[in-house]
């Protein structure tokens, strides 16, 4: 019996997709930031976070197309986590979210300034040193060859 793992998600692109293939199979990724705001001691205050999409095939390609740094989506996929060995022989890993379906929002003036500053923040955690998995581990053929299948 599979275990449920199932993800609903919205935010705004921090960058550019990137597109490429690998072994024939359309593949695009981006990154999303999500904002959270609460109340702290009186103030209102922002929490935000940064999560990694892939998606594959026509999606890919839609994506890619129709996708830009501050452009509002909605993703529904499934977590998916990438374990790997690094030079130092460390065990590293990263979640990302295998994208099923992609909504992409109307662009808002004010969504545009809100990517601007989430990108400036993701910009600084990538020179802090966030792990980054080799892209020949990132789609690997068995992985590529399973979503293929749930893709057709």
């Amino acid at each position: 019996m599979n275990n449920l793992n199932s993800i609903l998600i919205e935010g705004n692109m921090v960058r550019d997709p990137q597109y490429r293939t690998h072994k024939g199979m359309q593949i695009c990724t981006f990154c999303i930031a999500t904002n959270r705001y609460f109340q702290l001691e009186g103030s209102l205050e922002r929490e935000v976070s940064f999560f990694d999409v892939e998606t594959q095939g026509r999606l890919a390609e839609a994506c890619n197309k129709q996708g830009k740094k501050g452009r509002g989506v909605r993703v529904v996929g499934r977590l998916r986590q990438d374990r790997w060995h690094g030079e130092d022989g460390k065990l590293h890993a990263r979640i990302t979210i295998s994208a099923k379906h992609v909504e992409f929002c109307p662009e808002l003036k004010e969504q545009k300034q809100i990517a601007d500053k989430n990108a400036e923040q993701y910009a600084e955690l990538d020179e802090i040193g966030q792990d980054v998995l080799p892209d020949e581990e990132m789609t690997d053929e068995s992985r590529v060859v399973e979503i293929a299948e749930a893709v057709a």
